[in-house]
């Protein structure tokens, strides 16, 4: 019996729940992430100046809640709103991101009239043990390369344990 190197081994690091807008559309999906999750959305700002897009800094253009404790459960229940089908090409090193046209389609979400429909991007990011010593403050070091989870391994990860299917 050959025992698997525990420092190989995959964890999700974070779920992250996005939504992008200005002004009431804002508002609206700040109240659906505050429903969906039950924590106060951060407030993303431009930095750059979009004429096109009527894109100004310091505009509020998104919000975004980020979940760190227990992220299965909510993986879980927003790989449900897609029916546990993901395409291979929103795979990609160390994470994986899908669309969710319509919260109402997330399983024991119902619709909300002062919101109204609107949908919501999710990203999962995956890590494994050893990562901090990249990112800490002091005493950072470098990661090797073997260190970076392959689009594979997420893929035989999440079929494995999310028996999510890949189109």
């Amino acid at each position: 019996m050959t025992e698997e190197n525990i420092m190989r081994k995959i964890k999700i690091e974070k779920v992250v729940l996005s939504i992008g807008g200005t002004g009431d559309y804002l508002e609206k999906g700040v109240k659906l992430l505050e429903i969906l999750t039950q924590r106060k959305p951060a407030r993303m700002k431009s930095k750059k100046r979009i004429p096109s897009w009527s894109v100004r800094p310091n505009l509020e253009v998104g919000a975004v809640v980020t979940i760190r404790k227990n992220p299965e459960d909510v993986l879980k229940k927003m790989l449900g709103a897609i029916e546990n089908v993901l395409k291979k090409k929103q795979v990609s090193e160390n994470n994986f991101s899908f669309g969710i046209k319509e919260y109402l389609e997330i399983p024991g979400v119902e619709y909300q009239r002062d919101i109204g429909i609107m949908g919501l991007d999710v990203t999962v990011v995956f890590k494994r043990a050893g990562r901090r010593v990249k990112l800490r403050k002091i005493k950072k070091g470098k990661v090797p390369k073997r260190q970076i989870i392959s689009k594979q391994e997420i893929i035989k990860f999440m079929e494995e344990n999310f028996q999510t299917r890949f189109e």
